[in-house]
């Protein structure tokens, strides 16, 4: 079960980075919202997962291992290089050198550069809608490594809700360490990208 255990850790460092994203700015998640964001993680990552198993019975098992590792490995490094550009873009504004005007800018791209984006009516309060267009914004790598690691012996059910318990623990992780994490400036998103190559090669 170790597999699932770490599948899912993984896959639960963009909410604690962005649970702590909201502490900092103040941002109140409820346990309604809290529970959406972690409830649709697990069901991406637990749909992923078995359509990956499906295509797992139409092509060879050296295929499926090959591919779904080089696969994660590309998904680990654009993971490292958005927390970068991340960093960067927070550097750089903060210095007075650049604005960043997202006002007619979709939502999917305003999450990308800032986690709060998701606070829309700025009641710093994450409503349950709110939560669900983070939840679905921040699944997409969830959805990617569950394709990519679907080929093995990882049980989808078991990996679901680890990654619900894990991203409940995320949160919780997140509201408290938030101030203090947050206070470092830098995206720390790119340890889920490091996670997700070394789950690639020793998975």
């Amino acid at each position: 079960m170790y597999k699932e255990f770490l599948l899912a850790v993984t896959v639960s460092i963009d909410t604690y980075i962005a649970s702590a994203a909201y502490c900092n700015s103040g941002i109140k998640i409820p346990l309604l919202s809290a529970a959406v964001i972690n409830l649709i993680c697990a069901a991406v990552l637990w749909i992923s997962l078995c359509l990956s198993g499906i295509m797992g019975h139409f092509l060879s098992a050296d295929i499926c291992r090959i591919s779904g590792m080089l696969v994660m490995i590309f998904i680990g490094m654009l993971t490292i290089l958005k927390s970068f550009a991340r960093s960067l873009a927070k550097r750089v504004e903060q210095k007075g050198e650049l604005s960043l005007k997202l006002g007619n800018t979709p939502l999917a791209v305003k999450l990308y550069l800032d986690d709060t984006a998701a606070d829309i009516d700025h009641s710093k309060i994450l409503t349950a809608g709110e939560a669900a267009a983070l939840a679905l914004a921040s699944s997409l790598d969830s959805a990617a490594v569950g394709l990519s690691c679907g080929f093995s012996d990882i049980s989808p059910f078991t990996a679901s809700w680890l990654t619900f318990l894990c991203g409940c623990a995320a949160v919780g992780a997140g509201i408290v360490t938030g101030k203090k994490i947050s206070s470092l400036g830098r995206d720390l998103s790119w340890i889920g990208g490091i996670l997700i190559i070394l789950f690639a090669v020793i998975g």
